[in-house]
């Protein structure tokens, strides 16, 4: 199963350039089935000139799912297995995740059992110019409603990149969006936060190669408060 999903990741590019060229082809078979349709003036001539119109219709619209579909398992679901990319996982690890911190406890005050504190580091660890970098929203600032993010995504052998947000207080990161086209200095996506509690929370930017690396996480945190009232 891994080796099947891996030939979608390894030939997108091929993938996408014949579903254009099938979409191309059959678009010009609906528009010489539109003026046939519209040129007939007996009533076979116009049965047959809608069949045709009709069955190119069918291709147009199966080859936009089949082009949605590639994207979709590119972009969303490969990045999270970890047989294809391993280090791309919300889990915890050693290269991109949250570090966990044990505070120093008082035996007289706490509990032995005292779970330990969960932090994320937001420091510009890994946060290259014009490769892997968010440029806005900055480090600390406030942020509601909508947010464009804007940054940088272009490393050598580009693959895709993605975004995700955690709240401060855990390590459960979630994809927000994410991109299969580089990027620098431009609109990387959005993070609708209007259903979002209010508080601290960090939003990191990861970069993948075409070999299925990962770049080391750029990592900012912003204060989300209350969507604008209507």
């Amino acid at each position: 199963m891994a080796s099947v999903l891996q030939f979608f990741k390894d030939n997108e590019v091929y993938i996408y350039l014949i579903l254009g060229i099938l979409a191309v082809w059959q678009i010009r078979k609906f528009f010489l089935g539109w003026d046939e349709l519209r040129s007939a003036a007996f009533g076979l001539e116009q049965e047959s000139a809608r069949a045709r119109l009709n069955w190119a219709t069918s291709m147009l619209v199966l080859i936009f799912i089949l082009a949605v579909a590639e994207f979709g398992l590119v972009s969303f679901v490969l990045p999270n297995i970890p047989e294809i990319s391993p280090l791309l996982t919300p889990t915890l690890d050693l290269l991109a995740t949250p570090t966990i911190t044990l505070e120093a406890t008082n035996q007289a005050s706490e509990p032995e059992n005292a779970a330990p504190s969960v932090s994320i580091e937001t420091q510009d660890v890994g946060c290259i110019p014009g490769q892997v970098e968010i440029t806005a929203p900055s480090n600390g600032e406030t942020v509601r409603d909508v947010v464009e993010i804007f940054g940088s995504a272009d490393i050598p052998n580009f693959g895709f990149y993605k975004f995700e947000m955690a709240s401060t207080d855990d390590a459960n990161w979630l994809t927000v969006q994410a991109g299969d086209v580089p990027m620098n200095e431009d609109l990387l996506g959005y993070w609708d936060t209007s259903r979002l509690p209010t508080g601290d929370y960090a939003l990191r930017l990861i970069v993948t190669d075409n070999q299925g690396i990962a770049s080391e996480p750029c990592t900012i945190q912003v204060r989300v408060e209350a969507p604008t009232e209507q």
